[in-house]
């Protein structure tokens, strides 16, 4: 059970660390009419705006609404502050597998938001399983533990009733996929609103780059390049924390304070950082990937701290209709780098991250209007929809793009072509078979302290990965 804060048995203190609406079965094609119109529909949303929010809060004087906060890192804590920009929001509860996290999200909350935040001792949990009973005392809850846990806590949420916003990613193997599908449609059943955070949905700038796209700026899409190469964005040392603690930590702790560098709990970064690339590819395609090729490894970035990820990959997936998408993501100091989209048209070329587009007839067009902050913007819409009690659920969409990233991690790993239809029918769960944290995960170090990374076209390692 997860302990209140207080509770003698809670786990030992240490430091704090960082950390589309659609109405898709789950089980039949969706068209490119049919996803555009989705999409359409987080476009209208996003019309309403903070004009529609404050409408519906101050004509609404009673239509508070209660959030608990699960995983109070850096983004649960960003997440939850944006949540009570909206008027009409209050964080009642939290949740987190460490003391010290919740205590320093806390404080930070308070003294920006103030009464906006009552979070009492008795609401506040601490544990592995703590996020049930912080879901059960709100409206709205925020999911923004590392991706491993999203599964189990979306369907609680779901379970419990409760309108969720969850960040990105959503799972990190077939079997989280499955459970976060199988919510998703139980929570269109009960009406619950869903945000997941691929917070591109809600930026102007890309939607009318990608509705301009999608009327025929470009004419038909012939292929598409996505990028997410840049640098390493934190590390946890094993060394640094036992020598803050003056303790050894137990494999699990370890991996949870470390959690960027494991699969079970981060899925790789092509999975938690290139899903965000990879999801605009969808986008504009109107529809997911059906099979993927590609390379990856682990070059530079070795030691004892870095886990069992690789350190680059080089995806090709391909659509229904045979297009193509070229992908690559890498962490690797003193190279090239870019954090971008790009479309490439039978009559011209799209630059979706710069807001560009280039017919090859003439008539380049890019978007220069103001807009707001997308990650604020999403909490705007979510809310908004949930006070005019309008469709609005994004858990599909955000399945199938953790689905599409996952898949091209897999081939990456095997060196395999894999096939979607594989990766969802995978019975390789990543996740350990008792959570606690004296329990260990299945990814253990060797004798030297190193960690065993994937070897493509290796039969023992591919029975490992899918």
């Amino acid at each position: 059970m997860g302990r209140r804060m207080g509770a003698s048995d809670r786990p030992p203190k240490q430091f704090p660390e960082r950390m589309s609406t659609d109405s898709k079965p789950s089980g039949a094609p969706l068209t490119r009419r049919g996803f555009i119109s989705s999409t359409g529909a987080t476009a209208g949303a996003f019309a309403l705006g903070t004009a529609a929010v404050e409408r519906l809060a101050f004509a609404q004087a009673s239509s508070e609404l209660k959030i608990a906060l699960i995983g109070c890192g850096g983004r649960g804590s960003g997440a939850a502050a944006q949540a009570l920009n909206v008027p009409g929001n209050k964080l009642v509860a939290m949740a987190d597998a460490f003391e010290d996290r919740l205590g320093g999200a806390l404080k930070n909350l308070k003294a920006q938001h103030g009464d906006k935040v009552d979070v009492p001792a008795d609401r506040q949990f601490v544990g592995l399983d703590a996020y049930k009973q912080a879901i059960s005392l709100a409206d709205v809850v925020i999911l923004a533990t590392p991706p491993g846990f999203r599964p189990s806590q979306f369907e609680e949420a779901v379970r419990q009733g409760k309108h969720v916003f969850m960040e990105k990613p959503v799972a990190v193997d077939g079997p989280g996929l499955r459970t976060v599908l199988a919510a998703a449609e139980e929570s269109k059943k009960k009406n619950l609103k869903v945000g997941v955070g691929l917070q591109r949905h809600h930026q102007r700038g890309y939607i009318e780059t990608i509705k301009r796209i999608h009327e025929g700026a470009i004419g038909d899409v012939t292929a598409l390049r996505v990028y997410w190469n840049g640098n390493t964005p934190w590390l946890q040392r094993r060394a640094d924390l036992e020598k803050r603690y003056g303790r050894k930590l137990t494999e699990m702790e370890y991996q949870l304070r470390n959690w960027y560098y494991f699969n079970w709990i981060c899925g790789d970064h092509i999975v938690e950082q290139h899903i965000h690339n990879l999801d605009v590819g969808n986008w504009v395609m109107g529809g997911y990937p059906v099979r993927a090729w590609g390379m990856g490894g682990c070059e530079v970035r070795k030691g004892l701290d870095y886990g069992e990820i690789f350190d680059h990959h080089a995806v090709e997936f391909a659509y229904e209709d045979g297009t193509r998408m070229f992908s690559q993501c890498r962490h690797q100091l003193g190279c090239w780098n870019s954090v971008s989209e790009h479309v490439i048209g039978a009559s011209g070329t799209a630059d979706v991250g710069s807001y560009s587009i280039r017919p090859k007839n003439g008539g380049a067009w890019r978007f220069r209007e103001r807009e707001t902050d997308p990650y604020q913007q999403e909490h705007i819409d979510l809310f908004a929809a949930i006070r005019a009690n309008e469709a609005y659920n994004e858990a599909y969409n955000g399945a199938m793009s953790t689905a599409t990233a996952v898949l091209g991690r897999v081939a990456t790993y095997t060196g395999r072509e894999v096939t979607m239809d594989q990766l969802l029918k995978s019975e390789v769960n990543l996740f350990p078979d008792r959570l606690a944290f004296d329990a260990d995960p299945k990814s253990l170090p060797n004798d030297d302290g190193l960690y065993a990374l994937a070897i493509p076209g290796n039969a023992e390692s591919i029975r490992q990965v899918v």
